[in-house]
């Protein structure tokens, strides 16, 4: 659910990473920046700031475990429509 305000401080890191894998314009959508991506991208590397991060991009924030644990995920389906 998309925030009704635009989300600063730790409140907007939190969600910008929980929506980095879908993109900027999610992320900022969900943080209640609607279509402003540039003020989006601003306060959240003035936010990242704040708290010591240094980021360039929203993609800065997916850490090495949210990308192994998406590699890890496997489908299970039988080999052919007939067989499992």
């Amino acid at each position: 659910m998309s925030s009704t305000k635009m989300l600063e401080g730790i409140e907007l890191i939190d969600c910008a990473k929980a929506n980095a894998k879908q993109g900027i314009k999610v992320a900022a959508k969900q943080c209640g920046y609607g279509d402003n991506l540039d003020l989006f991208k601003q306060n959240l590397i003035q936010s990242c700031q704040e708290i010591g991060v240094e980021i360039k991009e929203l993609e800065d924030l997916i850490t090495d475990q949210q990308l192994a644990q998406e590699q890890q995920k496997r489908e299970i389906a039988p080999e052919t429509p007939t067989e499992l």
